[in-house]
């Protein structure tokens, strides 16, 4: 007999896991409160300038790293054109002096031994640390649950450079490795790439190995393209989605997940029920804070997540594509906006991407931090709520116009999402971007993807797997689909997809 499953949620993970199940036999349905699928992952139009919110690399991008076959297997990168960047980013001082990350590990060492020479000696152990792990790939392979001590041995045994790392810088912190620093750019601008507290060392290092290999380009098309291909290659499976329809219910019945309940009142039944959805949502509404123990607790109430973002997304009648694609650019004065001291500001423009903007146009968006309480206060007064994001616009292209004189008159289309527009889109929880937040403590954490005393439930996405980012959406994905073929005795199969673009 034919075994259903109903996926809360159309973002990655749950066309993940729903693209896998099909593979395997399952019959799918996917049920998803919006009318686009994405989640986060997803790009809006406003005028004739896109606005993209998720895509700035994609792990297994190409050849040599394991995600790419994961990403063959969702249909999403057959044929896709993809722009390996030379530049990660470009730190700009207040001075105007600059600090590039480049990709290339040789050039990178290079660039910043003549930046700082007096810190010669550390950079040289930052730039062996990304080449230690450009060798590295942990390849597509069973979830921990379902592995022998064999597959234990053969997994630790390819993974020895990266426990060596591990077991040598596993608790190093980013802003704890760059304050050895003694240019102070260098101490600086090591902290604001990635300005999340507590930031693994291994994180970055990682994160410029897979550039170094061009295994991390961009996807032409954006984030909705991208989705869309997978959503394509999950119908073309059998799969259903079902749009427009909110859970508000998680149907139980003896200790067994059975279906969901809509905001209409319908039911979906079903024999196993994946939350692919906001986990905070899935464990405390949904299922009414009834399957919890002392773990859950301190990961969903308890543990750090990616803070929330401010993102103002400008459409500028002007060609910008001969500056650097990614800048982060250093305040002379902090700016306090959104309820936080802003001492840098991230800019990003997308002129590497024709589908972005028309040629002679630039499609920008500047990233800030945010403060969700701030914003919760603002909610329940419009006109205070509108004020300030039009304060934060109006800053933000203040700081622009000193960067490109002019730009300010140029400027066709303003569009500012706070954290509450991201809880609205996506349920998730405090506006976060990308769920759990990976910390030197967590690095290797694999949290449950189950709940204590609730059967045929399941937990999908960047609140299972610290990190976030889509990665952690088809792995985790994938992982569970494993665990249900085995707990069903099915082998577990997978395929190839066909060309990821519709070019018809």
């Amino acid at each position: 007999m034919t075994k259903s499953v109903v996926v809360v949620g159309a973002g990655i993970a749950g066309l993940s896991v729903g693209c896998y199940l099909q593979m395997n036999g399952y019959r799918t349905r996917i049920v998803e409160q919006h009318d686009l699928p994405g989640g986060l992952c997803t790009s809006w139009r406003r005028g004739r300038y896109v606005f993209d919110n998720c895509l700035q690399w994609l792990v297994g991008s190409g050849p040599g790293n394991s995600l790419y076959d994961a990403w063959q297997e969702l249909g999403a990168v057959q044929d896709r054109d993809m722009v390996d960047h030379d530049e990660f980013v470009r730190v700009i001082g207040a001075d105007g002096t600059a600090l590039v990350v480049y990709t290339d590990v040789d050039r990178l060492e290079r660039h910043l031994c003549e930046l700082a020479p007096e810190d010669a000696r550390r950079i040289r152990k930052l730039t062996g640390l990304v080449r230690r792990h450009a060798r590295f790939d942990l390849p597509l392979g069973k979830p921990s649950e379902l592995m022998s001590v064999p597959d234990r041995l053969k997994a630790a045994a390819r993974a020895l450079p990266f426990l060596w790392s591990l077991a040598r810088y596993g608790r190093v912190s980013l802003p704890d490795f760059a304050a050895g620093f003694r240019h102070p750019l260098l101490r600086t601008a090591f902290t604001t790439i990635i300005d999340t507290p507590d930031f693994p060392l291994l994180g970055l290092c990682v994160t410029l190995a897979w550039m170094h290999n061009r295994a991390a380009g961009y996807p032409i098309g954006g984030s909705l393209e991208f989705i869309r291909a997978i959503e394509r290659r999950y119908l073309a499976l059998g799969g259903q989605v079902e749009y427009g329809a909110r859970v508000d219910r998680i149907l139980v019945e003896d200790a067994h997940a059975v279906g969901v309940r809509c905001a209409d009142g319908g039911e979906r039944r079903s024999d196993y029920v994946i939350s692919a959805s906001d986990a905070h949502t899935a464990v405390y509404e949904m299922l009414g804070g009834r399957f919890v123990d002392d773990g859950v607790r301190a990961r969903y109430q308890e543990s750090r997540i990616f803070p929330p973002l401010v993102r103002v997304s400008l459409g500028i009648a002007r060609d910008i594509s001969a500056e650097p694609h990614a800048v982060v650019q250093l305040l002379p004065e902090p700016l306090v906006l959104g309820g936080v001291e802003q001492r840098s500001i991230s800019i990003r423009h997308y002129c590497y991407d024709p589908t972005m903007a028309e040629p002679g146009t630039s499609s920008v968006a500047v990233i800030l931090g945010a403060d969700y309480d701030h914003w919760r206060s603002l909610a329940d007064d419009p006109a205070a709520y509108a004020e300030e994001k039009e304060r934060i616009a109006a800053a933000v292209i203040g700081v622009l116009e000193r960067r490109f004189p002019g730009v300010r008159d140029q400027i066709e289309e303003i569009d500012v999402a706070t954290p509450l527009t991201f809880e609205r889109y996506t349920g998730n929880w405090r506006g976060s971007y990308e769920g759990l937040l990976i910390t030197t403590e967590n690095l290797t954490c694999r949290p449950r993807k189950t709940l204590p005393g609730l059967d045929n439930f399941y937990l999908v996405g960047h609140w299972v797997a610290p990190g976030g980012g889509l990665p952690s959406g088809v792995l985790t994905g994938r992982e569970v689909a494993q665990l249900i073929c085995a707990r069903d005795g099915r082998p577990f199969r997978t395929s190839k997809g066909a060309p990821a673009l519709d070019r018809s």
